[in-house]
């Protein structure tokens, strides 16, 4: 049996040129526009591009793009996620993977399990609408049948709101808008198209191809698949590493890394000083560098599972945006920078679009590396960064050792 015996030793150095050339970063940014052809590359390094509506920055699945491509067209991406043409056919859905992302038109399937195992356990709030609002969901459906692509908004004002609120932290969901995301959730309305950040419903058949639709994959197959998306999108990872690239439990995420190191498909491996036993994919590189610089937002999917970014960078990193003002240490919104295959720096950083500015509002070196080559890379990017949201300036604030040589450096 494959993978019983000694496994062989990985130093942490390795692992992480590893896990950087699976999410693109040992690859040279284009010369030229990146193309569609660079943006399918870099999605097949990712796998997926998490969304959030945090919009400090930039939303957060355009990001991922820039930090490994540098200046693209954000309407490229656009056109990739909400459009399609026999031209240029449409290349990502959304759904829920690692939390509510844009994964491959052709990985819909591979969530079937997951929509079914919604279905069969509704929230009690979604079944207390239905008991509420007889009829609803069909009264949604054939709403969005006749007017999709439709903003929740729109089918309340057709329907009514019914209902009163549900009101949470951060929503106040009307019967409405609660059913038309369990639609989403169960995969019988998708994302037609997006109005800004406002999700539009349609039905999946004007969105998905029949050739997809009409995919069935058994449970067992789509959580070894996407446990194998992965492993590729990590390089070398642990399980807990592995399953949380696509939220799947623990029990069947063990079976299906068991039956990948049965198909030669991961290699156990030992990484000193993880606890966790590693697993190194069967088509990982291990570059003997590497080089450039890009910054991460905090939904980068090299770095959102915290832990293993401080197993392979030895880089402490929390978001900031739920603790209460006093209490930040870097900021609201921190951009780690990377730097020739090390995390060197973090930047909290909002666009002021009203003054065209990208706004440097803390700017911290990390320990042990060349301060004054840090902040040269460092302002380099932010100017890109800059021209890329179509901002005139970087503005450096005070807040960090960084700030003094930055606010030199992009006058």
């Amino acid at each position: 049996m494959r993978g019983v015996g000694v496994t062989r030793t990985i130093e942490v150095a390795a692992a992480r040129r590893t896990a950087l050339a699976a999410q693109g970063f040992a690859d040279a940014r284009p010369d030229t526009a990146p193309t569609r052809r660079h943006l399918a590359r870099t999605l097949r390094r990712t796998q997926l591009l998490q969304l959030d509506s945090v919009n400090v920055a930039v939303r957060a699945h355009y990001m991922p793009v820039f930090s490994r491509l540098g200046d693209y067209d954000r309407a490229m991406l656009d056109e990739a996620s909400w459009s399609h043409t026999a031209r240029r056919p449409r290349m990502l859905v959304e759904y829920w993977a690692h939390v509510a992302s844009m994964v491959p038109v052709e990985d819909w399937p591979l969530f079937r399990w997951r929509m079914e195992r919604i279905a069969a356990r509704p929230w009690e709030q979604v079944a207390a609408a239905e008991r509420r609002n007889p009829g609803i969901v069909d009264e949604v459906l054939e709403l969005v049948k006749a007017a999709g692509p439709i903003s929740a908004g729109q089918v309340e004002r057709e329907l009514g709101a019914r209902g009163e609120l549900r009101r949470g932290k951060w929503w106040d969901w009307s019967d409405v808008k609660l059913i038309c995301e369990h639609l989403f959730d169960v995969g019988r309305l998708t994302t037609g198209t997006r109005r800004g950040f406002e999700r539009l419903y349609d039905l999946p058949e004007r969105v998905i191809p029949p050739s997809v639709l009409g995919v069935a994959v058994p449970e067992d197959e789509a959580v070894r698949t996407l446990t194998e998306r992965a492993a590729i999108a990590h390089g070398i990872a642990t399980e807990p590493d592995l399953r949380d690239y696509y939220r799947i439990k623990p029990e069947p995420s063990r079976r299906a890394v068991a039956e990948l190191v049965e198909a030669g498909r991961l290699e156990p491996v030992t990484v000193p000083g993880w606890r966790h036993q590693a697993y190194r994919h069967a088509e990982a590189r291990t570059p003997r560098a590497v080089t450039g610089r890009a910054l991460l937002c905090p939904f980068d999917p090299l770095i959102w599972e915290r832990d293993r970014t401080e197993r392979l960078f030895g880089f402490h990193y929390r978001i900031e945006i739920y603790v209460p003002e006093p209490k930040r240490v870097y900021g609201y919104y921190v951009f780690p920078f990377l730097l020739d295959g090390e995390l060197v720096a973090r930047v909290d950083l909002k666009a002021d679009r009203r003054a065209g500015a990208l706004l440097v509002q803390g700017a911290f070196a990390e320990p042990g590396h060349d301060g004054p080559r840090v902040a040269s890379e460092l302002a380099a990017e932010l100017r890109l960064m800059a021209r890329w949201l179509q901002l005139d300036a970087v503005r450096v604030g005070e807040r960090g050792d960084l700030a003094a040589p930055l606010s030199r450096l992009v006058r």
